[in-house]
């Protein structure tokens, strides 16, 4: 083979490759603001049970709820692929789960 004919064929090598693994990227189960969105969540709770805004019980309501977000979650991610309907989803019941944080951290019981 020539000189040229070689870096046509890596070149073509190389982008097969690239392209191949352009579906596994476009298909990612990894969302890192749905993620950051769990873990503030938990920081909010943990920080309402520290300050007795949250009842046990209340507390205890909020951690449940974000246990079923989360096996949501695994169970759209299960097939390799979140799609933009599965990520909406998911926000709502993230919202739901924020609203219902703030509701019961300002609801004026406290933890005795």
């Amino acid at each position: 083979m020539k000189k040229s004919s070689k870096g046509i064929v890596a070149g073509l090598i190389m982008g097969s490759i690239l392209m191949g693994s352009l579906p596994a990227m476009a298909g990612s189960t990894w969302d890192p603001r749905i993620n950051a969105r769990e873990q503030r969540q938990q920081a909010r709770i943990q920080q309402g049970i520290q300050s007795g805004q949250l009842t046990p019980r209340e507390a205890y309501r909020l951690e449940r709820q974000q246990s079923r977000i989360a096996a949501t979650e695994n169970r759209m991610k299960a097939d390799g692929v979140l799609t933009r309907g599965e990520r909406a989803k998911l926000t709502r019941m993230q919202n739901r789960a924020s609203n219902d944080i703030y509701r019961l951290k300002h609801n004026g019981r406290t933890a005795r």
